[in-house]
């Protein structure tokens, strides 16, 4: 048999049946579209979200009060010396050090004249805009102290600023925090939200005057940046040497954000599979239905096959003929689905503009090449199956 007869006889049957073959190619269409389509919202997610961390910078060691233990009396029993902006101002002394930033946060009330809001309070250091990459849009960020004593002053965010001031310029204008007066000195860029919390919604003061506000004996974390000329790992070390030397016991605990990154790509890789899993069960019921489809023909062309096998096709032929059936109706419902995938995400984009979507061309491929394995393992069994028929009997079925 020539492979012109053999398409020919392929595409006939295809064509003979068109709505039926139509049916089983949605099958696969819809759980390719599905597993697309879930794979690029789970990309897009994972994109989104380390993006959204990487913002602040990639080179930094957070350090938290209190070490983590796995338990145990002497977990209970620990005691943890809290973190103190000497300690931040020890660790500025360290070679390839960039910035240090000390963090207190607390919220409360901010008030101009009879106007009030309640906000977030972010007290830290003088580095901290440069530090994590935040731009200014008026006036200046905090002031470095002067003699040890940091001066009353604030900066706020943009929805803050708004909602105080309007379209009026703040720079210079006293407002009341938690019962303090503080000078505002900056404004700073619209910046949007992280994972729910409003960047812009943020009055900014220095870490000593939040450490009074909210009544602490400590810092909640301290944030260093440090240059590209050394490593996470190396800086790491030094941190640790010297905060020990300082607190006599190493009560404190390290993240660095490699670590960060890192798990966090992790349990999104692991979400993005799983979601994956989820659009591969409709896959799995497509290929349901091109078993039970090419099954169905194979008993309905008997004579068919019979015919083909009294004039010469062998059994190899016979079944090289239904695995390309089964196959090109896969592939056909592997297109029909990246039509499906290009539609919905137009429509998603439109609808949602938000919504991270990231399509990878790679799994684009990969799904077509899933189609025509779907193709083959579903219609192995029929052809084999149409295969085995001896002539004579299947001459005889008519």
């Amino acid at each position: 048999m020539r492979l012109r007869d053999g398409l020919q006889l392929t595409a006939g049957a295809l064509l003979g049946r068109p709505l039926r073959s139509v049916l089983t190619l949605l099958g696969v269409a819809i759980g390719i579209a599905a597993v697309v389509l879930l794979t690029a919202i789970g990309e897009g997610l994972r994109f989104y979200v380390l993006d959204t961390f990487s913002q602040f910078g990639t080179r930094i060691v957070a350090i938290h009060p209190g070490r983590t233990q796995t338990g145990g009396i002497g977990g209970l029993l620990a005691s943890a010396r809290p973190l103190s902006i000497a300690d931040a101002e020890a660790l500025r002394r360290l070679p390839h050090i960039e910035a240090v930033v000390p963090i207190i946060q607390g919220s409360g009330a901010i008030r101009f004249g009879p106007r009030s809001r309640s906000s977030d309070i972010l007290g830290s250091g003088h580095e901290l805009a440069a530090a994590w990459r935040f731009r200014l849009a008026l006036g200046q960020f905090l002031p470095p102290p002067r003699d040890g004593r940091s001066p009353p002053q604030a900066v706020l965010g943009h929805r803050l600023r708004v909602e105080l001031f309007g379209a009026a310029n703040p720079l210079g204008e006293l407002v009341r925090i938690g019962g303090t007066r503080f000078r505002v000195v900056g404004v700073m860029a619209e910046k949007g939200q992280m994972l729910g919390f409003d960047l812009d919604d943020v009055a900014y003061i220095p870490v000593d005057w939040a450490e009074s506000l909210f009544n602490r004996e400590g810092l909640m974390e301290i944030n260093v940046m440090y240059r590209p000329a050394t490593t996470s790992a190396a800086l790491a070390r030094q941190i640790r040497q010297t905060l020990i030397e300082r607190h006599g016991a190493e009560d404190f605990s390290l993240t660095t954000q490699d670590d960060l990154l890192a798990s966090l790509d992790r349990i999104l890789a692991i979400l993005s599979a799983a979601v994956a899993g989820l659009g591969g069960i409709s896959l799995l019921v497509g290929a349901v239905g091109i078993l039970t489809i090419m099954t169905t023909t194979v008993g309905e062309r008997t004579a068919e096959i019979g015919l083909l096998r009294a004039l010469g096709a062998s059994p190899r032929q016979v079944l090289g003929l239904f695995l390309a059936e089964a196959t090109l109706l896969s592939l056909a419902g592997g297109l029909l689905g990246l039509l499906l995938v290009a539609l919905l995400l137009g429509a998603l984009h439109l609808a949602l503009a938000d919504l991270p979507l990231r399509p990878q061309p790679l799994f684009l491929l990969l799904a077509l090449l899933l189609s025509a394995l779907i193709g083959i393992l579903a219609g192995l069994a029929p052809a084999r199956q149409a295969a085995r028929l001896h002539p004579v009997d299947a001459l005889r079925s008519e």
